[in-house]
């Protein structure tokens, strides 16, 4: 029998109790359905006695009986099953937002959605079927023993002792059935991360002209899912027929000893039949316990990958104190970040005032985006502590602190969801004038009126059915309502028509008055008005200061406007 942890703490004491009841009573049952049948047919065949005369209504009243707690033990696990699926999926959802950012750009995004969904679905067999029958294997075996040994020793011994086979059979081949079964998860998590990045891909496929040679991938990836699915029946068909060979060998040894005993006498007629209809009911549990377990191992493997997720490390402490407002400084001080065991940020310190305009330049991979993360809180310092007006960042509640800040990313997400919700996520207690005012500020007012539905038009997965620049627009507007005093801006003007980007200029010009603005720089126009410009080298602050006096100090930041690189 194997189970596991997770699941066992997410089986309140009430499920338990429940279902062993349940057990007890569907016992109880089975024997007084066996004792009452011995004794009818005793009475009629050998006595001779009337219809009449025989407990034939008892017998259908413990038969309904039975049948109810059947269906009771089935209702009680499938709600158990329900509840516990619910919880975790809510609980997984919950942490990959804890975790944040940082964690997903690290996962196959099939993968974490083929562990929220299928993944959790997995654990049905398991929880509905699986532990109910541990349960039942446990207690109706011991029932019928506590009313075999007493009228028959003998088949008392016989059960006791050909019983541990079938649970010893079980382990033994569960052992191989466990290594197939981590390989089918390990196939089926591949093949789901495959076909996502498949299907986001398609058009990069088409252009390129790489759709048959991906076809032919996933013929693989699909002939491997299947071959470790083949062999996990494989193995769950070779488990059934030894199991029910072991149980239908003790019955038939059962049988013959008590039919010897009854030919010479040895045994009264009611007495024998009574045990010999106990016998295939003894077996019968430990025989479905086999085939459950191999229905719950794929449960057993999800149960583990969402272990993995749930107790993840990396999470970033939510809870803390609500921060006032942003008044004076966010000040770094020897701050260091690792990926692993890469650095990526070195004994970083810099003040960023209020109402400043900082611009953050670099080579690709100098450390722009982290420095940017740890002020949005996606990570925390390996080292050294940022503060905000004085208090550690850390302390403060990050809901809270996100309030204050708003990001422009270079390529925004658009959720599949009307251009009124995308802007609304912003401020979900936004009203639609508050919505058009933005979206007029971001001069995205004009272009949504055009759409078929106008705001209340879908602009599908990833905003398909939006231009860049609109999506662009759509994003300020987002940073327009939410009217937060600390801006973040990600270069959100490349890659546009001079016409587009015109447009977007003033509207980031416009947004950007009264903020405190971090920009993550790669074109030399969005620099030369900063306030300070920070330079960044292999994760260190290599130059700081005022475009002019930058270039007058001829360092590295002066080498890369003249070469026109990473500015």
């Amino acid at each position: 029998m194997k189970f596991h942890r997770l699941i066992l703490k997410q089986l309140r004491k009430i499920d338990v109790v429940l279902l062993t009841v349940t057990s007890v009573g569907l016992g109880i049952a089975i024997v007084l359905q066996a004792h009452i049948f011995s004794k009818i047919v005793d009475r009629a065949f050998l006595r001779g006695e009337s219809l009449q005369d025989l407990p034939i209504l008892t017998l259908f009243f413990i038969v309904v009986t039975r049948s109810i707690f059947i269906w009771l033990n089935n209702h009680f696990a499938t709600s158990a099953s329900l509840r516990i699926r619910f919880t975790l999926r809510e609980k997984l959802l919950r942490k990959i937002i804890e975790l944040g950012p940082t964690y997903t750009s690290g996962e196959r995004t099939g993968e974490l959605t083929s562990t929220l969904t299928e993944g959790v679905d997995k654990l049905d067999p398991y929880i509905r079927e699986y532990i109910p029958q541990v349960i039942l294997t446990a207690v109706i075996p011991i029932m019928v023993l506590f009313f075999v040994f007493p009228r028959d020793f003998y088949t008392g011994a016989v059960f006791v002792i050909t019983a541990p086979l079938i649970p010893f059979f079980m382990v033994l081949i569960g052992m191989a059935a466990e290594k197939v079964t981590k390989k089918q998860w390990r196939s089926l998590g591949r093949m789901s991360a495959y076909l996502l990045d498949v299907i986001q891909g398609l058009t990069t496929l088409k252009i390129l002209n790489r759709s048959r040679g991906e076809r032919e991938r996933l013929k693989r990836i699909v002939e491997d899912f299947r071959k470790t699915t083949i062999d996990v029946l494989k193995i769950a068909f070779i488990s059934a027929l030894t199991l029910e060979l072991i149980a239908t060998l003790s019955t038939a040894i059962v049988a013959v000893e008590i039919g010897l005993r009854l030919l010479y006498g040895k045994m009264v007629f009611q007495e024998a039949f009574f045990i010999l209809l106990l016998a295939p009911e003894f077996y019968t549990p430990f025989r479905q316990l086999g085939a459950k377990f191999h229905a719950g191992m794929a449960g057993i493997e999800a149960a583990s990958r969402i272990t993995e997720i749930l107790e993840n490390h990396t999470k970033i402490d939510t809870k803390g104190r609500k921060p006032a407002s942003f008044s004076h400084e966010i000040w770094f001080e020897n701050v260091n970040f690792h990926y692993g065991k890469r650095k990526v940020l070195d004994d970083i310190n810099l003040t960023i005032k209020k109402g400043e305009r900082i611009a953050l330049v670099g080579p690709t991979g100098s450390g722009k985006s982290t420095l940017v993360s740890l002020i949005l809180r996606f990570n925390d310092p390996s080292s050294g502590r940022i503060t905000v007006d004085g208090i550690p960042l850390n302390l403060l509640n990050i809901h809270e602190w996100r309030k204050l800040i708003s990001w422009v990313p270079q390529t925004p997400f658009i959720f599949n969801a009307t251009v009124l919700e995308n802007i609304k996520i912003a401020k979900t207690g936004a009203g639609i004038d508050e919505i058009i005012d933005a979206a007029k500020k971001a001069f995205a007012h004009e272009f949504i009126e055009k759409l078929e539905n106008g705001y209340h038009t879908v602009v599908g997965e990833h905003g398909m059915r939006l231009s860049g620049g609109q999506a662009q627009r759509i994003a300020i507007a987002r940073a327009f309502l939410k009217n937060a005093p600390i801006l973040i801006l990600d270069e959100a003007t490349s890659n546009l028509d001079p016409e587009t980007e015109e447009k977007i200029r003033k509207a980031i010009e416009n947004l950007m008055k009264g903020r405190t603005v971090i920009i993550i720089a790669h074109r030399l126009s969005t620099v030369v008005n900063a306030d300070k410009i920070v330079v960044l080298r292999d994760g260190r602050i290599v130059e700081a200061g005022k475009h002019e006096l930058l270039i007058m100090n001829n360092g590295f930041y002066a080498s890369m406007v003249k070469s026109h690189e990473g500015v």
